[in-house]
């Protein structure tokens, strides 16, 4: 053997002796799941509190299975895998990752994860998912420092019974802005929710069809929105086709009848002036 291909497998066997044998029991574990499930997702953790994080994963119990574990372990067990299709996640992982592996296919199971999100309290600095609405209303603040509070977002208050009660709506959050500090202490008094936490899906690696794909973030709520609108101005597109199909038959069939009414009327209104 050449003098320098000794020296690379010397020092190749010197790295390995360094790893720790838990390490690598880790990363053999972890290419064993990649190569025994049909999905290997990766999703951020980053926002999500230690207690959503383990009531979800409960939840997701059956399901899915979830491991968090250090960068370099999950880049190792890829390697293991040997997969040109899985090498490309390696940019993707960071910080505040975790881990999964179902038989689900990729996008259902970014479905599941997108179900299993729950709502949160905002805080200063997040961005408005949509519009915070204050509809008027009792409340369960006493009078006080939270008249101020409140009137600093625009809320009009008035003591009723003892306590304050909100008398116009208010949008106190506009989609897509930041939340200011004020608004997110008076939406916590007002026991306002609006942020959804979870796990948010980066990429995911298909071993059936040794496929990866990235941006496989999937918002259900939206996607029906789109269908809706999409069956929508289809069906108004074959009928301004004049295309015959189950969806667009009664359609037509309708307005024949109509159109038969009134030339009826019209016959009808000549033969009288006729006779």
């Amino acid at each position: 053997m050449p003098p320098k291909k000794q020296k690379a497998n010397k020092k190749k066997q010197s790295r390995e002796k360094d790893i720790p044998e838990y390490k690598i029991k880790l990363v053999q574990e972890i290419a064993s799941k990649i190569k025994n499930h049909r999905t290997f997702l990766i999703a951020s953790t980053k926002n999500l509190p230690s207690s959503q994080f383990h009531e979800i994963k409960k939840n997701l119990r059956g399901k899915v299975e979830i491991k968090v574990v250090k960068k370099n372990i999950i880049i190792r067990a890829i390697d293991e895998v040997k997969s040109a299709a899985l090498d490309s996640l390696k940019p993707k992982m960071g910080a505040d990752i975790a881990l999964f592996f179902s038989n689900e296919e990729p996008f259902t199971l970014s479905g599941i994860l997108a179900e299993s999100k729950s709502s949160s309290k905002a805080k200063a600095g997040d961005i408005a998912p949509e519009d915070i609405n204050v509809e008027p209303g009792p409340t369960d603040l006493v009078p006080g420092p939270a008249i101020s509070e409140l009137s600093s977002v625009g809320l009009k208050v008035a003591v009723e019974s003892g306590k304050l009660a909100i008398k116009l709506p208010r949008t106190i959050a506009k989609k897509g802005e930041e939340i200011k500090e004020n608004v997110a202490s008076v939406m916590a008094k007002l026991n306002i929710a609006p942020m959804l936490v979870g796990f948010e899906p980066i990429a995911a690696y298909d071993k059936q069809d040794d496929k990866t794909y990235i941006g496989i973030k999937i918002d259900k709520k939206a996607v029906l929105e789109n269908l809706r609108m999409s069956i929508s101005k289809s069906f108004s597109f074959a009928v301004n086709i004049k295309h015959i199909s189950k969806e667009t038959v009664k359609h037509f069939i309708t307005k024949a009848g109509l159109e038969e009414s009134v030339l009826l009327k019209k016959l009808n209104t000549q033969q009288s002036q006729g006779g």
